[in-house]
């Protein structure tokens, strides 16, 4: 029984997993997709992607491409896992050529998605981070012809649970209009949301995951100016203004302010 209970242990990320934890929901925030570096002061919730490090000191969230392939990567993946046109060539995003867009439709498909995004998630888990926030679920909105909602529903299903079992809070980003199934039915702990101010749909996030919401504006898309967003009476709480690129401190494009 106890090499039994040893094998099963060894096989899964979660044993002995601290449970996940709330991240703060007070401070200062910054969101370092672009490029990792030291903030200026200090800063107490950072996301980071997942091939860098954890901020020391504050709470860090990995960010997982969960739904595409992330920019030059596609090599690792088997070229079935790929949505296909009717032409029969792999579907990538067109703000983001170089991501190919994933395709859950099967049980199996979904399994060999898994087989390689659970390794991102306990490497998240290993690097030290809190959290992962998982990208691109809205791809079955963006191509509907192509992509069933139930079966990319499954497959975040799948990623709570493996964040879990790590030990990691899981949040989902964007895709306000699935917030209550993510949070009720799957389980997911909070949401980052891209814009919810500059498109009026905060309380969508807020409603549902009440103050475990993240909120990042970009310049060249405000409501009025920087100081008009950290002042409206409608943003989530942790907000931080950002270019759009989410450039590294140091940039000439790099632009910072956390409401």
């Amino acid at each position: 029984m106890l090499v039994a209970c040893a094998v099963v242990c060894a096989a899964s990320a979660g044993c002995g997993a601290a449970d996940p934890s709330a991240f703060p929901t007070s401070g200062r925030i910054d969101y370092q997709l672009g490029g990792s570096y030291d903030p200026a002061d200090r800063v107490d919730l950072v996301t980071r992607d997942s091939t860098a490090t954890p901020l020391s000191g504050a709470y860090s969230i990995c960010y997982v491409n969960g739904f595409q392939t992330q920019p030059g990567d596609a090599d690792r993946w088997s070229p079935d896992l790929f949505v296909r046109d009717a032409a029969g060539e792999p579907v990538t995003d067109p703000n983001w050529p170089d991501e190919f867009v994933l395709d859950p439709s099967t049980p199996e498909k979904r399994g060999q998605i898994l087989d390689v995004i659970g390794g991102v998630i306990d490497g998240c888990r290993a690097t030290g981070f809190d959290a992962v926030e998982i990208d691109n679920l809205d791809t079955y909105t963006r191509f509907p012809e192509m992509i069933d909602r139930q079966a990319a529903l499954d497959l975040a299903g799948s990623y709570a649970e493996r964040a879990h079992r790590a030990g990691l809070a899981i949040g989902q980003k964007n895709s306000a209009d699935d917030a209550e199934y993510l949070q009720q039915t799957i389980g997911f702990d909070f949401a980052t949301s891209e814009e919810c101010v500059f498109f009026d749909e905060c309380a969508s996030y807020a409603d549902v995951y009440g103050d475990q919401v993240i909120d990042v504006e970009y310049t060249d898309a405000l409501r009025g100016s920087v100081d008009d967003v950290c002042a409206s009476p409608n943003r989530i709480t942790m907000t931080v203004v950002r270019d759009r690129n989410l450039e590294a401190a140091g940039d000439p494009d790099y632009f910072y302010r956390a409401c």
